[in-house]
């Protein structure tokens, strides 16, 4: 197939509350990655971030690195200094052979606030934009230098969560800043992913696959919940296991000849929800999808 399917360590130990999952070996994470028919892993705080380490470890299991998490303070700093701040992150992410940076902006972000209201994350004005859009152009193109294209993560608690603010990124910046195509996390945010995919699928470098549960996004927002105890209270889960109409979201991707990874990537309490049972249940469901659009 031209798409290959990945998954991200939050399965099994969560990076922004490290308590969950906080007694899983990084061995048991990429073992159970693979045994659920995974071919590539996104990083986690558990992973060593030298090369020379991380290479072996992973091709002992079979896997590749798919990318990791970046999280800019663009528009407090330039692009020289971000640039600087994100230099060993782009260089593990390029030694590993990966073609995409995950990249959210989090200059004042609140997801990873446990006491923090979602409705209390911060909001651009007209010069936060402009400065933003400018400074992301300006990285995207220098990471391109690099191997590696910018992967605009959208993300709840940040400045860029909605749909509006998905497509306003879109408009401001050219094609060297990509779009991560979240589609959990557009759900959450009342956005529409299928939508999103059909006017930006030539845009998209990257997806992350999340599903979520209905009723329990709706008492997230009737009670204001912060973003990590919306998590806890069970919000996502893997793709097949919630609301996301999954066929229409990829069907415009896949007809935009998108040939990247699709990448599960739904936290969850693995006390809660058994992380190898429900990695192989995100990766039949996408199995099925993938064959369904990429023959």
């Amino acid at each position: 197939m031209a798409v290959r399917l990945g998954i991200n360590p939050l399965t099994w130990t969560n990076d922004d509350m490290p308590e969950l999952g906080a007694e899983t070996p990084l061995e048991t994470c990429l073992a159970e990655a693979r045994l659920a028919g995974f071919e590539g892993v996104e990083l986690g705080n558990k992973f060593p971030r030298d090369p020379a380490v991380l290479r072996p470890l992973l091709a002992r299991h079979g896997l590749a690195l798919v990318s990791g998490w970046y999280g800019s303070r663009l528009l407090e700093r330039d692009v020289d200094a971000e640039m600087a701040a994100a230099e060993a992150h782009v260089a593990l992410l390029a030694a590993l052979g990966c073609r995409v940076m995950v990249h959210a902006e989090v200059t004042g972000t609140v997801h990873g606030s446990r006491d923090v209201a979602l409705s209390r994350r911060p909001v651009l004005d007209g010069a936060g934009w402009e400065r933003l859009a400018a400074r992301l152009s300006e990285m995207g193109r220098r990471l391109a230098a690099r191997g590696l294209a910018l992967a605009y993560h959208h993300h709840m608690g940040t400045v860029i969560q909605t749909e509006a603010e998905v497509d306003r990124l879109m408009a401001l910046t050219g094609p060297e800043v990509g779009l991560l195509l979240d589609t959990g996390h557009l759900t959450f945010a009342g956005g529409d992913p299928a939508a999103v995919a059909r006017r930006h699928a030539g845009r998209v470098v990257h997806v992350h696959c999340k599903d979520v549960r209905a009723d329990v996004l709706a008492e997230a927002r009737a009670r204001d919940l912060s973003f990590l105890e919306a998590v806890l209270a069970g919000v996502f889960t893997v793709p097949g296991d919630g609301c996301v109409d999954y066929r229409a979201v990829l069907a415009p991707v896949a007809a935009a000849g998108y040939a990247g990874w699709l990448v599960v990537e739904a936290e969850q309490d693995p006390a809660k929800a058994h992380p190898l049972t429900y990695a192989r249940m995100g990766h039949a469901n996408l199995q099925a999808l993938a064959e369904a659009f990429w023959r």
